[in-house]
Formats: C-alpha cells, sequence, structure tokens
C-alpha cells in the first residue's frame, strides 16, 4: 500500500520524503527517552505540504493512536492525513486530522485538500 501510496504521490507531482519526528516519553522506570516517530510521506509541491501516514488496518483504538502519534507531534501546522485501506468516508477527526480511504485517495486527484 505504500508503494501505490508514494507512486501516485510522484504522479500527481509531489517530492516526496519520510519524515521523522522526536518526543520525550517517560519508560517504564519513570526515566525520561528519545524516541524517533516516522512520518510515512511527507509530501512537497511548491508551498503545499502534507504530512501522510499509510494505515492498512485501524481495527482498535490502539492502533489509531499509534498512527496518530507522530502526526500530532509534528510542530508545524500544515495539513496532517491518514490513508487507510478500508472504505471510510472522508471526515476531520477531532484532532484535525483527515481521514480518508485510499480508493477515495486514488479516484479523486483533489483528496488531499478535502
Amino acid at each position: 500500500m505504500e508503494n501505490i501510496l508514494y507512486n501516485e504521490l510522484r504522479y500527481r507531482g509531489y517530492n516526496v520524503d519520510v519524515g521523522m519526528v522526536e518526543i520525550m516519553e517517560r519508560n517504564d522506570d519513570r526515566k525520561q527517552v528519545r524516541k524517533r516517530l516516522e512520518v510515512n510521506f511527507v509530501a512537497n509541491q511548491g508551498s503545499k505540504r502534507y504530512y501522510i501516514q499509510s494505515a492498512f488496518r485501524m481495527e482498535d483504538e490502539d492502533k489509531v493512536i499509534q498512527e496518530k502519534k507522530s502526526l500530532i507531534n509534528v510542530p508545524d501546522s500544515f495539513k496532517k492525513i491518514i490513508i487507510e485501506k478500508d472504505l471510510i468516508a472522508s471526515y476531520h477527526d477531532n484532532d484535525g486530522i483527515l481521514r480518508i480511504g485510499l480508493f477515495d485517495f486514488l479516484l479523486n486527484p483533489d483528496s488531499l485538500d478535502l
């Protein structure tokens, strides 16, 4: 699925990179540790930038939290998107993240601007 998303973003004319976000968390011993979280795609085109996570399945709340964690910790206000394999109606969640189905993304060339 990530290959499909990458190829589609490149076809649409975006420069695509992988993003990294550093956060500080407490481990089991209550010590502060630095963690690096990956953003699957950072798509840039002119002044547009999108942070995109690819999620094959979002079957439970733990998976949703895992996929959103890197996007929530990105320190700027560019658009954040989770593309899911499942057929879902596109919507913005409470954190302002656009959640869209894979087929809606592929079939609508303006899907990143919903």
